[in-house]
């Protein structure tokens, strides 16, 4: 009877994502179902990806307008007594649409969203005007979108371009 060693990385280095692959592949569906439950018990944000991929991954769409919502919601409950308040606030949403853009992957979600954000971030262009870091905080938004746009099929770039020409074009006024 001979013992296998297992090449495992340092404890405190992670494995590369081709040592994961070829651990996981090895296990039995029972294990992988333990490994997953206990990832998602371990980190918010595990469980979050992982009610994605189970729950929401199949209607992207779905997915998209619950996020929005969730958006419009945070929006809604912008403490607007000062710019400190305004600016931290769209920094929290900006990082939860993100996080949300990450677990889908898909460009097309990040165009709506991103796009969705800066519809939302407009009624408070009279606090981009006193603040460069919000102000900044949009171009970037705005870039970002320009980015993801070009690697889309030609028709979603005309649409969502005419969308973002509209986000821009009511900024300027």
């Amino acid at each position: 009877m001979s013992l296998e060693i297992k090449e495992s990385p340092h404890p405190l280095k992670p494995a590369s994502i081709s040592q994961l692959k070829q651990a996981l592949r090895s296990r039995s569906p029972e294990e992988l179902t333990e490994l997953c439950l206990r990832m998602a018990r371990f980190k918010k944000e595990n469980k979050e990806m992982l009610s994605y991929l189970i729950f929401d991954a199949d209607d992207e769409l779905a997915f998209i307008i619950s996020v929005k919502q969730e958006m419009d919601r945070q929006f809604a409950e912008i403490n607007t007594s000062s710019i400190y308040f305004i600016k931290k606030s769209i920094r929290k949403i900006l990082r939860i649409a993100q996080k949300f853009i990450r677990y889908s992957g898909q460009k097309q979600t990040e165009v709506e969203l991103l796009l969705h954000f800066c519809r939302k971030v407009q009624p408070f262009v009279g606090a981009m005007k006193h603040s460069t870091a919000l102000t900044n905080l949009y171009l970037r938004q705005v870039n970002k979108i320009e980015k993801t746009l070009s690697t889309l099929h030609e028709d979603l770039q005309y649409d969502y371009g005419e969308e973002l020409r509209t986000v821009q074009g009511s900024l300027k006024t």
